[in-house]
């Protein structure tokens, strides 16, 4: 294996680890700032009333795209064993 070869799979790992984790994360963002909005306009600032949201949403965007998530992470591991 040479120098760009590693390289190109680190890169791919990288890549497709973003990827498979930005559902989830843009979930989290959208959701923190819609509560973060009701939070501000009504003066409720307790943090767990930030965080139960967030983090139901979270894991229910997990639970849903965790087969696609699957799916993804084996497809790189299929293409770094085949090699180049």
């Amino acid at each position: 294996m040479t120098d760009h070869t590693l390289i190109e799979l680190v890169r791919h790992a990288l890549v497709a680890g973003l990827v498979v984790i930005a559902p989830v994360l843009i979930v989290g963002l959208a959701t923190g700032v819609v509560t973060g909005v009701i939070q501000a306009a009504s003066g409720v600032h307790e943090p767990i009333v930030g965080f139960v949201p967030k983090f139901a949403a979270m894991a229910v965007t997990f639970l849903l795209s965790l087969p696609w998530m699957v799916e993804r992470l084996a497809q790189l591991f299929r293409d770094a064993a085949a090699g180049p």
